[in-house]
């Protein structure tokens, strides 16, 4: 499994320089599979970190972004706008919950919640609330890794744990532990915890950041509804705003178009990438109430909001997220998504064989996200490579072997994906 990449100077994330192995190199791909320059064809569980919902290639997404580049590939945003951005911005507006009023664009889902920590604190800023300065998050959260998120990820088992003394401090609760299809009463403790928290530091803290449903990277952690409309009747209760973190679950990935649809509630942030685009480009969009919108509105050089990335609103990646949900509207992505989600159900939870593995300490579903969580990371040692003998591209995370697939997936492929997930443990 030779690589033409064995001397390329490029630095791989999250690698080990001494022990990495050489990257296959990547040539072409089609649908949920890519091939690679050995002439292998690898089926991807995890749709390229969880935003190529389309697949590969898709020629639709393809031709938007060469239709675009005909016409316009880049402009700036401050001071200018232009068609495909004005588009993105009202079509977001329509089919996120209701009061989601005003876009900011950025160019990644780490920058897209950057921004919106920055609103939060200067929202309260220009309400005279100075001293709510700092941040609630989860444990067991992952936001990204520019320095902002990474003082927000989980600060003991998440992954910049080196960069302490560099970080701000920011407050934790406890992450959320009543499962997806808890009942309230289950989940009463879990909101317990967290207005513990903001009971005792309210005065300081300015929002609250939340994956909903779905902690992602932190360990793929599947939670209920009902804490979603805990938190939101809790931040109204102690003046703390509610930043919805839908980069990895939104466009369909927990079975709705986002994860707030499961529980009706209207966070006054929400922050969008991975599957904005189809993963054709990188773009992010924060999206805000008009509450906090309006409060920018006034005289003062403290009312503007001074950020803006170089590539925000790049109308290539406009183009072609419109392209992206139209391809998943048209095309009935959610059914799509229920069916797979079926299959992973049958396929995992119903399988004693691998729920009752000594290595195995949980497995879950939720939508489009399946995740087998063992006792160690030990017990994966080898994984990847053996998956990819089997014509299957899986990376674990961890002590959690999961997929996310590509929504254009088919139930046999689904099917061989989930066998090899299980035939690991055999």
């Amino acid at each position: 499994m030779s690589s033409s990449l064995d001397s390329s100077p490029v630095w791989h994330p999250y690698a080990h320089l001494k022990t990495q192995q050489p990257a296959p190199k990547v040539v072409g791909g089609e649908g949920p599979s890519f091939q690679l320059e050995s002439g292998e064809t690898l089926l991807d569980a995890t749709c390229s970190w969880w935003c190529m919902i389309h697949g590969y290639r898709h020629p639709r997404l393809v031709s938007a972004i060469q239709q675009q580049a005909d016409t316009l590939c880049h402009v700036m945003l401050g001071g200018l706008t232009h068609a495909p951005a004005d588009r993105l911005a009202r079509e977001l507006v329509r089919i996120t919950p209701k009061g989601l009023n005003h876009v900011f664009f950025s160019d990644s889902g780490s920058v897209g919640m950057e921004v919106a920590m920055k609103m939060a604190i200067q929202f309260h800023q220009l309400r005279g609330r100075s001293g709510k300065h700092r941040m609630l998050s989860l444990m067991k959260a992952y936001h990204g890794d520019t320095a902002g998120c990474m003082a927000v990820c989980d600060p003991e088992e998440g992954m910049h744990s080196l960069f302490a003394g560099y970080l701000p401090r920011h407050h934790f609760a406890p992450a959320p532990e009543a499962p997806f299809d808890a009942d309230p009463e289950a989940v009463a403790a879990d909101l317990a915890a967290l207005r513990n928290v903001l009971e005792r530091h309210h005065q300081e803290i300015a929002a609250l950041l939340v994956e909903p449903l779905l902690q992602a990277a932190g360990g793929l952690n599947m939670t209920s509804p009902h804490y979603l409309r805990g938190a939101r009747e809790l931040c109204d209760e102690f003046d703390v705003l509610l930043i919805f973190d839908e980069v990895a679950t939104g466009f369909g990935r927990t079975g709705r178009m986002f994860a707030a649809d499961h529980a009706d509630v209207t966070p006054d942030m929400m922050v969008l990438s991975k599957g904005l685009t189809g993963g054709y480009l990188g773009h992010a969009a924060t999206l805000a109430t008009t509450r906090v919108h309006d409060t920018f509105v006034g005289d003062s050089p403290e009312h503007a909001f001074m950020h803006g990335p170089t590539f925000m609103g790049n109308p290539l990646a406009c183009a072609v997220a419109l392209e992206s949900l139209a391809v998943f509207e048209e095309e009935d992505y959610l059914g799509r998504i229920a069916l797979l989600s079926d299959v992973l159900r049958q396929e995992l939870l119903e399988d004693t064989r691998l729920t009752e593995h000594p290595e195995v300490a949980d497995v879950r579903v939720l939508g489009a996200t399946a995740v087998i969580e063992t006792h160690g990371a030990a017990a994966l040692d080898g994984v990847a490579d053996w998956a990819r003998e089997q014509g299957i591209w899986l990376r674990p995370i961890g002590r959690w072997l999961y997929t996310m697939p590509a929504y254009v997936t088919s139930e046999a492929q689904i099917r061989q994906i989930t066998e090899v997930m299980k035939g690991w443990f055999r």
